[in-house]
C-alpha cells in the first residue's frame, strides 16, 4: 500500500484498479503479517470486501450514467485501519482490555460515520494500550504490538497498532486517540506522521473515553496529504457531542502547496535539555536548519510552566479515569466474573480479573486525588495549572506560528526496558501531553534515524484551528526532508 490516498482514490475512479482489489491487497498484508507484529485485534475481510465491492458498485453506475467522476466520494475504495477504542457497527471494540473482550457496539462513531460516507473501506480494529493507558503499547491485554523497524522494540503507545500498520505499507491511513501522545508518539517511533487536532476539531461520540477533556480522535498517515484528506472527513461540528466547535473547516489539501516562507517557528531551548537523547536532540537541531532553509524564521519562546506537565496531566488524566472507568461493573456488558454470587463480590472480582495492572494504577490514582482530604491539594491545583500552560501557549503563539519540540525523548526502546518503572515510563509523554492539557493541535513528523535504525519524530504544535498551517508545514518538511528508508516488516 505505497500510493497516495489520492493517488489511489483516482485509480479506483478511473478503473485502473478496483476497491475490491485495494482491499484484498490490505486484507492480504494485514493477515500476513499479523503473526510477526500483532497490529490488528481484528481483521474483518467478508465486511470489508463487501463495502468495496458497493463503492465498485457505485463507480461503474456513476461513470456509465454520467461519466463524471468528480462527484464520487473523496476516499472512494481507500483501505483504512481503526483503533480499537473507536466504534465501528458489527466489529468489536475491545479497547484492547479482558473487560470488554468481543463486545460489538450496536453504532458507529461519528467519525466512522463519515469516513464511510466517504467511500472509505475499514479492513480492521488495531491492537492498542488497554483503554488507551500507555505509552508503549505493551500494556494490551492480547500481546504488545511490534515495531516494524525493529520486532524487539516498542511501536510506541497506546495507538501503536495503527501507527505499525501504516509503517508497515499495510494500510495508508490509520485512526487513532491521543489523550496525551498516543497518535504522536507512536507516529515517531514508527516513522510516519501523526496529527492530534484541536480539542473540538473532531467528534468524540463513539471514542472511549479515558479522559474526557484531553481526549481526541487523531490520523495516522504515511504523508501529510494524506493526513490532510482525511482530516477533511472527519471534522467539524457534531449534534451528538456538544464539545464539537462550530468553527469552518478549511481546505485542508489546498493548503498544503504553501510553503513555510516567512512563517515563524518558535523553539524553546529548555527542552532541549536535560533527559534528551543526544541523537534526537541532533535531528532536532538539523530539522530547525531545514526550516530555516525553507524560509522560515526561527525565534526563541518561553513555556516556564511546561516543566509542571507531567504531573499536572497524570493527576487530570487519572482523575478523569477514575470517574470514566467506573461504568465497567460486568452488569451491563462485556465481561463479568464466574461464580460470584453476591453483587459487590461481583463487581470487585469483575473488576479485578478484567483491568489490567496500568489500569488498575491510574485508578487508583485517580481516585486517590479526587477524594474529599487531598482533592484540593492536587485536582484543583493540577486544573489552575492547566490554565497557565494554556496562557503560556497564547503568548508563545503572539510571537510564532508555530512551536517545535522534539515528539518523544528517546528513539523507541527495547520491550520491558520501562515496563518496570512507571514514573520512567510516564516520563516518555514530556513533549507531548502540553499539547492535551492545552487543547491545542499538534504533529510529529519524521526527521531523522538514530544510529541502530530508528525513526525520529520532530512535533510541531499551533494554536487553535491551525491543522491547516500544521500540515503544510509538515509537508514541506516531507518534500525537503523525505524519510526514504523502509522497515524491516513491510508489505
Amino acid at each position: 500500500m505505497s500510493d497516495s490516498i489520492a493517488t489511489l482514490r483516482d485509480s479506483i475512479v478511473r478503473g485502473d484498479t478496483t476497491a475490491r482489489a485495494a482491499a484484498e491487497s490490505a486484507l492480504n498484508s494485514a493477515e500476513k503479517l499479523n503473526e510477526s507484529l500483532n497490529a490488528f485485534l481484528e481483521i474483518d475481510r467478508e465486511g470489508a470486501l463487501n463495502r468495496a465491492d458497493a463503492i465498485d458498485r457505485r463507480i461503474r453506475s456513476q461513470t456509465e450514467i454520467a461519466d463524471e467522476t468528480s462527484a464520487l466520494p473523496a476516499l472512494a475504495g481507500v483501505p483504512l485501519a481503526v483503533k480499537d477504542n473507536i466504534c465501528v457497527r458489527g466489529m468489536q471494540a475491545s479497547c484492547g482490555s479482558r473487560i470488554l473482550g468481543p463486545y460489538q457496539p450496536p453504532y458507529n462513531a461519528t467519525a466512522i460515520e463519515r469516513l464511510i460516507a466517504a467511500g472509505s473501506v475499514i479492513i480492521g480494529k488495531t491492537n492498542c494500550d488497554e483503554f488507551a493507558m500507555g505509552s508503549s503499547n505493551e500494556n494490551s491485554a492480547f500481546g504488545p504490538v511490534k515495531n516494524p523497524w525493529d520486532t524487539s522494540r516498542v511501536p510506541g503507545g497506546s495507538s501503536g497498532g495503527s501507527a505499525a500498520a501504516v509503517a508497515a505499507g499495510i494500510v495508508p491511513v490509520a485512526l487513532g486517540s491521543d489523550t496525551g501522545g498516543s497518535v504522536r508518539q507512536p507516529a515517531a517511533f514508527c516513522g510516519v506522521i501523526g496529527l492530534k487536532p484541536t480539542y473540538g476539531r473532531v467528534s468524540r461520540y463513539g471514542l472511549v473515553a479515558f479522559g474526557s477533556s484531553l481526549d481526541q480522535i487523531g490520523v495516522l498517515a504515511s504523508e501529510a496529504s494524506d493526513a490532510a484528506a482525511v482530516l477533511q472527513v472527519i471534522a467539524g461540528r457534531d449534534a451528538h457531542d456538544s464539545t464539537t466547535a462550530d468553527v469552518p473547516v478549511p481546505d485542508y489539501s489546498a493548503e498544503l502547496s504553501k510553503d513555510a516562507k516567512g512563517l515563524r517557528i518558535g523553539v524553546s531551548r529548555v527542552l532541549l535539555g536535560e533527559g534528551l537523547n543526544a541523537e534526537v536532540l541532533a535531528a532536532i537541531e538539523k530539522s530547525i536548519e531545514v526550516y530555516r532553509d525553507l524560509g522560515a524564521e526561527i525565534v526563541d519562546v518561553d513555556l516556564p510552566h511546561a516543566k509542571y506537565a507531567i504531573a499536572v496531566y497524570y493527576i487530570i488524566a487519572t482523575a478523569e479515569a477514575s470517574s470514566n472507568l467506573a461504568r465497567y461493573d460486568g452488569v451491563r456488558y462485556g465481561f463479568r466474573a464466574e461464580d460470584a454470587p453476591a453483587l459487590r463480590n461481583m463487581y470487585r472480582r469483575t473488576r479485578d480479573e478484567g483491568f489490567g495492572a496500568e489500569v488498575k494504577r491510574r485508578i487508583m490514582l485517580g481516585t486517590y486525588v479526587l477524594s474529599a482530604g487531598y482533592y484540593d491539594a492536587y485536582y484543583l491545583k493540577a486544573q489552575k495549572v492547566r490554565t497557565l500552560l494554556r496562557q503560556d501557549f497564547a503568548t508563545a503563539f503572539a510571537a510564532c506560528d508555530a512551536v517545535l519540540t522534539p515528539t518523544t525523548p528517546t528513539p523507541a526502546f527495547l520491550f520491558g526496558e520501562k515496563i518496570d518503572d512507571p514514573l520512567e515510563m510516564y516520563l516518555n509523554d514530556v513533549y507531548t501531553v502540553t499539547a492535551n492539557l492545552a487543547g491545542v493541535p499538534g504533529i510529529s513528523v519524521p526527521c531523522g534515524m538514530s544510529a541502530d535504525g530508528l525513526p525520529i519524530g520532530l512535533q510541531l504544535l499551533g494554536p487553535y484551528w491551525s491543522e491547516a498551517r500544521l500540515l503544510h508545514l509538515a509537508h514541506a518538511y516531507q518534500k525537503a526532508h523525505p524519510l526514504n528508508a523502509r522497515p524491516k516488516v513491510h508489505a
